[in-house]
């Protein structure tokens, strides 16, 4: 199955997100098919803290992915600040 998930980037205690198309068999942080945005939760000042492509999203949403509780939390929160 495909999933889109979080994959875990950053330092330690500084986390950074990357919201990424995964065959739900690989690792968190292993292989992935697509990048389609990402998630900064120590975003200060004039960073970004999310970003998602909302397109990409709507294709693999409608080939048959399903979105992780996370993501699809983040997706929300992404289409209401647009």
């Amino acid at each position: 199955m495909v999933v889109i998930r979080l994959a875990r980037g950053g330092a330690k205690k500084r986390p950074f997100y990357n919201i990424v198309v995964a065959d739900s068999r690989e690792r968190r942080d292993g292989r992935f098919i697509e990048r389609v945005g990402f998630y900064n939760p120590m975003a200060a000042g004039g960073e970004q803290p999310l970003r998602v492509a909302m397109d990409r999203v709507g294709y693999w949403t409608g080939v048959g992915a399903r979105l992780s509780l996370t993501v699809s939390r983040l997706v929300d929160q992404a289409k209401q600040a647009a």
